[in-house]
């Protein structure tokens, strides 16, 4: 019901939308003389404030159309590589020879699936690609997935990053963004675990909630201070018709955005003054820097129930994975026995989501990978966004991240080629 009512205040806010587009192109127009006055400028910015914060935000494009490799601009394209019901393999395929395909470091992305499209990662991506062969997971918002394609939950998760990995046949390193630190920590732990030739070189993780027992954000204290019952009962609602995946049950993407500008509703509210202001005064740069943002910001997607629930379940509630008590497809996931997949484990300083800690007790875990396939950092004055995208990670983080890649390419080669004879 919670879901219908959402899309019926849609509707009815859908004549009230188009009445203030019109309006902002009227005020804004250079050949209305109001145009040039403090009313029509003050008009024009608040009949954009008004849809904006109305409108429902459509799922973002890449928009990476080129790269600099070497020093030359290249041409970018996607390409889908596997395709799944809820999920796929896009590779970023840069206008490169083949042979500077095969030096390149090939790089998986794993999105994170808690809410935002992966798009999200746009700079993430962007900052790789210039020296990486780049590849991410594109996940589909549920609501669009027919109940006919069957449900989706973390087992499902887990078995599509080992399949994903597979297809690479060892020669990919893996990084995985906040929430996806812990199935592709399990995936590779599983692949471990059954001596598979086709682990990954090392793995990246970054800002999620390995041990979320660890210095616990409000994000942590309110899951521990919920059951599941509680969340299946109040979060979880029907997709109406006439969407595709209509009768799925679901987490809804608006209610994860409440949650999301909740967490900083000052800060919000102080931007969105600010541009119009900037509005006012005609400053268009600052005006669609905070566009672009809300733009991304604002555009979620829907979670299937049993995936949302078990993740709430697992990772926030009964924290499975760091007590040894992580079952996939009645096998005990056990990172104990890592010792091919070099880790990596990026955190910063300022997170109110992942709590530092969190995402470095990966390395409690790995108790049979050796101290020179480790590393950690913890960025100065990072919070959550700021450990994979803007300026400290294309300066700071990025580089250290390639280093690891490049150091670890070679030694987990040999290694793997070790383990191939003895096996």
């Amino acid at each position: 019901m919670l879901y219908h009512l959402y899309e019926l205040n849609q509707a009815a806010l859908s004549p009230a939308r188009a009445a203030a587009e019109v309006g902002r192109l009227l005020f804004r127009n250079p050949l209305n003389p109001a145009s040039h006055t403090p009313f029509g400028r003050g008009a024009a910015a608040a009949l954009e404030l008004f849809e904006r914060s109305t409108r429902r935000y459509r799922e973002p494009i890449w928009d990476i159309a080129t790269t600099t490799v070497d020093g030359r601009e290249v041409a970018v394209r996607e390409r889908t590589i596997i395709s799944k019901p809820f999920c796929k393999l896009v590779h970023f395929e840069r206008d490169v020879s083949a042979s500077r395909r095969r030096k390149d470091n090939k790089l998986l992305i794993v999105a994170p699936l808690a809410g935002h499209f992966p798009t999200l990662l746009r700079g993430t991506v962007r900052d790789m690609l210039p020296d990486h062969e780049v590849y991410i997971t594109e996940w589909r918002d549920a609501r669009q997935v027919p109940r006919s394609s069957g449900g989706f939950d973390l087992e499902d998760y887990v078995d599509y990053i080992v399949e994903f990995l597979r297809y690479f046949r060892g020669d990919v390193h893996v990084m995985a963004v906040c929430q996806p630190t812990v199935p592709v920590f399990a995936a590779v732990s599983l692949m471990e675990a059954a001596n598979d030739p086709k682990v990954p070189h090392s793995m990246i993780l970054m800002a999620g909630p390995i041990d979320a027992r660890e210095s616990p954000t409000a994000v942590n204290k309110f899951a521990v201070s919920r059951t599941v019952e509680w969340f299946r009962r109040n979060v979880i609602t029907q997709v109406p018709w006439p969407l595709p995946g209509m009768m799925r049950n679901v987490y809804p993407g608006f209610l994860q955005l409440t949650g999301f500008m909740g967490m900083n509703f000052g800060r919000h509210i102080s931007a969105h003054r600010d541009h119009f202001h900037h509005l006012i005064r005609g400053d268009g740069d600052s005006a669609e820097k905070h566009r672009e943002f809300y733009d991304e910001f604002l555009a979620v997607m829907d979670l299937t129930e049993e995936y949302y629930l078990q993740t709430i379940e697992n990772v926030f509630i009964e924290h499975k994975l760091p007590k040894g008590e992580m079952i996939h497809r009645n096998v005990k996931v056990d990172p104990g026995r890592i010792r091919r997949v070099a880790l990596m484990t990026v955190e910063g300083e300022k997170d109110d989501v992942t709590g530092l800690g969190q995402t470095f007790a990966a390395h409690k875990l790995c108790k049979s990978l050796p101290e020179s396939m480790r590393a950690h950092h913890e960025q100065p004055g990072a919070g959550h966004y700021g450990v994979f995208n803007g300026s400290r990670f294309r300066a700071e983080i990025a580089p250290k991240i390639k280093a690891f890649m490049a150091s670890n390419r070679r030694r987990t080669s040999r290694l793997a080629r070790a383990f191939s004879r003895n096996a």
